[in-house]
């Protein structure tokens, strides 16, 4: 319940603070028993592995091996001959130039070099062995029908942007210049090829002071600074700092800043040692290169050159020329996949919790939503919901179908949506225990659908039911099983999307730990859960031991008593480090422990994860499509949730995922903290996700893992309004999050759930030119104006589509923020507040210092624009049936632009789809020795939806700084306001804007049916 004061909560913080420090479970805190799946029935055996289960091997990356050979020094490079050339492309032989090194595999002596000039703007560059079998093909080779290789459209040299250049000395290196620009993009020139049969390494010269974004995913700025290595290899990891975690994705943005020259019109690059001076011009070029390999690799950033190296697979690479990030994103996106289109109700506030226990609570949740009337769209069940923590399971007792069945009908009547959580793993039950049958498994199993080892036996880990299964998606019997197992438990729990988890694979164990013994199926993870006896948390926010002293300091002493009393003694270690360093061996991979170690997050590659040696339909070994697990289970999600609807937008929210994973799912940013950091964070990563085609992106809101408090979910609240998913979401351990919590938050979020709501028609229309151009959503202020080299590292504010510009605070205590406006010291934008709709005024500093007491998050309107808007509702059923609105924004030009996409919100291929476009302008001239404004606005109707042709209620113009010309309001001629009519306009001098209310009657109530103009 919210409380009036935070004193209130505080004290149920103590209150709760207190029970955990004296519970052994957080059972007694919350009335649940959040581990009571795990227990079988029958509970017989109670077994829980230790934790050694999960050890593998102790290792040492090379990237910090004192020992460890630079294969730059070592190994002979390779030498082209036999090129052959034709108009739209070449292919040569190369071979090694010298004694193989055989330095992390075996040294590949023959290879085939192709290049294509595939597009305009597109170079392809495929390196990889010239000889290969049955046995090995899967060793290098990505197969299309797994990720889809970009097709050429054989142009000539002379209509490519691109231009490819090689040479022998010392050995074979390549160049990619822009034509344009005779800028080189990449190059190899100087540096040795070396292709090992598990370990390829190429390096590429850099610019001083370089500038890439993407890499990913992973949890940092958003500029690839020198100094960092960027490993990607899906892990399952709590969202850790600077390391590799849910998804892969082998893409990188690169721009380049040129100073010019006014007096010359010449230009130069822009490098670190240079001062960057507002009173200077600048301009830019912006390439993308997409590595399509799928094995585990690593980006080492250099001041001057960049490392890549990867544990096998093909040399791919696609070269995009832009010249700027936009073009760059959806050459690129066109490729791999265009975003899937979003159903419009996805838009609204979805809320989640692991620890409703029940169906009780999970429909008491979104009672006291609308109980304290804010908006709720979407409930989401974690894995509470299962029997035993088995897919397409409901536990009978806590979660039966026919209360689920009630409870998602009101649900549904009422214009809200469920969904619920589904794990990558598939439970295998004890085969001693007749009643731990489990049909799912068993159809999978009859199907040949599963993982197996090496000796053709079911690999066998262990997740959250206990020991598990793994389904194999390079078959063609797992998508089908997949398909019926998803329609037959949608008969049942009618969702409205899919929330994948677990998917990098997981597996709680190293190798198939589950075969030979499923008698002693674990009733628990090896590790304690949050909540239970010694992991009771106690972790809050920066800043809380100043904001809330007493709290937090018997949170402290409650966290020492628990380090202490759970604290165990340990034999002595020894002060020497074994590190297992293998060598490659002839002939043979070693797949358990390649002989180059990755800086991998986990360590040894069987860590957390189902192991590499683990095998798939045809022989293929998990080592060689690991990070693309995640990846075919969304498309198989996909497919199956169509199959239960056909005509319908599947949706689906999943954690690991790969080069086109947009094309079928969202994701979400994975196991965040509730820290100010981290809510930072989210804004880089969502900017990343941008540039890799996942635009239905959010994070944990609030935080996922600790607890929040008051300050931080209140800031959070408000900025996630604004990412494209917004969820809240937190652990079973923590403190309750939900905004109702407190009641600054309830104000706070409805502040932001209100700027949302109007700007929903918006985001919509901005998913549309995702999903059909290739358009971002999320923006960085760099790539809205790509020749101001000041943004190139700013990530603390963002764009929301072209229009929209939000600036949060990120730091706990502030109730100011430093932000930038682009353009508006330059005198070339004008931005305007949301909530007082007046212009910012000029300055004569990048940054300005914006009020943001808790509670305000600072939103600003770019001058130039035209948005339709919508009111907020309970949901955004009840959102699309209110009258529509207009806020044109005059730039300084006096003219304003926008489109608004309109269809049924839900249908995969709508029957009839609208586009409306506004165009404004204004005028200003002298009558009577006075200025005033004489403003047009013309709006175009394509498209024979009607849907949506709802009356418009008021237009506001901001930006006119001078009255109206007239009193007069036209549409298509005719006076609409006056004597008789509803209609009427006010100028507010103040705000310099025009309102005009009352427009309910005009054009019929349909403001869509056809084209119109007005003028004032």
């Amino acid at each position: 319940m919210a409380t009036s004061s935070s004193t209130e909560w505080w004290q149920r913080v103590l209150t709760w603070t207190s029970l955990l420090a004296n519970s052994s479970n957080i059972a007694a805190v919350i009335d649940v028993e959040p581990m009571a799946a795990f227990s079988l029935d029958p509970p017989q055996p109670q077994y829980i592995p230790p934790a050694s289960i999960d050890h593998g091997a102790l290792l040492l990356p090379n990237i910090e091996d004192p020992l460890a050979i630079d294969a730059q020094t070592v190994c002979p490079g390779y030498i082209l001959s036999r090129l052959d050339t034709s108009p739209s492309s070449l292919t040569a032989h190369l071979t090694l130039a010298g004694e193989p090194c055989n330095l992390y595999g075996d040294d590949i002596h023959d290879l085939d070099l192709t290049v294509e000039y595939q597009a305009k703007s597109r170079l392809h560059i495929n390196i990889k062995p010239s000889y290969t079998t049955a046995v090995n093909e899967s060793w290098y080779a990505l197969p299309e029908h797994l990720v889809p290789r970009p097709s050429s459209e054989h142009i000539t040299l002379d209509q490519s942007d691109f231009d490819f250049s090689w040479t022998n000395y010392p050995t074979f290196g390549f160049n990619i210049t822009r034509i344009a620009t005779d800028e080189i993009v990449f190059s190899t020139d100087g540096a040795r090829l070396v292709y090992e049969n598990q370990f390829i390494e190429f390096v590429t010269s850099m610019d001083s002071g370089y500038n890439m974004y993407g890499l990913g995913e992973a949890f940092r700025g958003l500029r690839l600074q020198p100094g960092l290595t960027r490993t990607i290899y899906a892990a399952d990891t709590a969202d850790p700092i600077d390391r590799n975690m849910y998804g892969s994705h082998p893409f990188y943005l690169e721009t380049k800043y040129y100073k010019l020259d006014s007096a010359t019109g010449t230009q130069r690059l822009l490098t670190s040692s240079d001062h960057i001076d507002a009173a200077t011009r600048y301009t830019s070029n912006s390439h993308g290169v997409y590595l399509r390999n799928a094995h585990a690799q690593e980006i080492l950033m250099h001041d001057t050159n960049t490392t890549w190296r990867a544990l096998g697979g093909e040399i791919d690479l696609y070269f995009f020329s832009g010249p700027s990030q936009p073009e760059v994103t959806s050459q690129y996106l066109h490729q791999i996949g265009l975003p899937a289109m979003q159903q419009y109700w996805t838009f609204g506030y979805h809320q989640c919790r692991w620890g409703y226990a029940n169906w009780s609570m999970t429909e008491e949740t979104v009672d006291t939503f609308a109980k304290f009337g804010l908006p709720l769209e979407t409930i989401w069940n974690d894995i509470d919901y299962m029997k035993g923590y088995r897919d397409f399971e409901n536990d009978p007792i806590r979660f039966p179908y026919a209360d689920g069945a009630r409870f998602l009908s009101k649900l549904h009547k009422n214009g809200q949506h469920y969904v619920p959580i589904v794990d990558a793993a598939i439970y295998i039950p004890n085969p001693e225990n007749v009643s731990d049958a489990y049909q799912i498994f068993e159809d999978g199993r009859d199907s040949d659908c599963f993982l197996k080892n090496p000796d053709g036996s079911l690999y066998i880990g262990q997740v959250w039911p206990g020991y598990t299964v793994f389904p194999d998606w390079l078959t063609s019997r797992a998508s089908a099983w997949w398909q019926k197992s998803v329609s037959d438990w949608y008969n049942k729990i009618p969702f409205d999307g899919l929330w994948i988890d677990m998917s990098e694979v997981s597996s709680f164990c190293v190798g198939s730990c589950g075969s030979g013994q499923l008698e002693r199926n674990p009733v628990h993870p090896w590790f304690k859960i949050e909540g239970e006896e010694c992991e009771v948390v106690y972790d809050y926010p920066e800043g809380f031991n100043v904001t809330n002293v007493t709290a937090a300091a018997v949170a402290s002493i409650a966290s020492s008593a628990q380090a202490a009393s759970c604290s165990s003694t340990s034999a002595p270690t020894s002060t020497t480090t074994n590190y297992l360093r293998t060598k490659p061996t002839p002939g043979l991979r070693n797949v358990d422990h390649p002989p180059y170690v990755i800086d991998h997050v986990h360590g040894d590659l069987a860590v957390h994860a189902v192991a590499p040696n683990a095998t798939h339909y045809n022989g293929v070994q998990e080592y060689d499509v690991h990070s693309l697990y995640g990846h075919l289970l969304l498309r198989n999600t996909y497919s199956a949730i169509l199959n239960t609807n056909p005509t319908v937008r599947p949706f689906i929210i999943g954690r690991s995922n790969f080069v086109g994973s947009g094309n079928y799912s969202g994701h979400w940013g994975g196991d965040n903290r509730a820290q100010f950091r981290h809510m930072y964070w989210s804004i880089p990563q969502a900017l990343s996700f941008s540039l890799f085609g996942i635009p239905m992106f959010g994070v944990d809101t609030c935080g996922f893992i600790g607890n929040t408090d008051e300050e931080l979910c209140n800031r959070w609240m408000q900025l996630s309004a604004f990412f494209p998913f917004y969820r809240n979401h937190n652990s079973i351990g923590s403190l309750p999050q939900e905004p109702y919590q407190w009641a600054s938050v309830v104000e706070a979020t409805k502040t932001a759930m209100d700027i949302r709501f109007q700007l929903l028609p918006y985001m919509y229309t901005l998913f549309h030119y995702a999903h059909s151009r290739g358009d971002t959503v999320m923006r960085a202020l760099a790539w809205e104006f790509p020749n101001d080299p000041y943004l190139i590292d700013a990530d603390r504010q963002f764009f929301l589509g072209p229009a929209i510009l939000v600036i949060p605070v990120l730091t706990q205590g502030y109730t100011t923020v430093d932000g930038v406006f682009p353009g508006l010291m330059e005198g070339t934008e004008v931005y305007y507040d949301w909530y007082n709709q007046t212009s910012v005024p000029g300055s004569a500093r990048k940054n300005t210092t914006i009020e943001a007491p808790l509670g305000h998050i600072p939103v600003f309107i770019r001058g130039g624009h035209v948005l339709a808007t919508q009111a907020m509702r309970m949901t955004t059923r009840d959102a699309r049936k209110g009258d529509w609105s207009l806020i044109i924004t005059m730039n300084h030009a006096g003219r304003a632009n926008g489109t608004l996409y309109l269809d049924d919100g839900v249908s995969i291929e709508p029957s009839a789809t609208k586009l409306v476009t506004f165009g404004a302008q204004a005028a200003v001239s002298e009558i009577n020795g006075q200025n005033v404004t004489k403003i047009r606005l013309d709006v175009f109707v394509e498209g024979s939806y009607t849907g949506l042709d709802l009356p418009i209620a008021n237009i506001t113009v901001l930006g006119v700084n001078a009255p109206p010309a007239g009193k007069d309001v036209l549409i298509n001629g005719n006076v609409v306001n006056g004597r008789g009519t509803t209609a009427a306009m006010d100028y507010v001098a103040e705000n310099e804007k025009i309102v005009i209310r009352g427009l309910r009657s005009v054009l019929g109530g349909h403001a869509w049916r056809s084209g119109w103009s007005l003028t004032i």
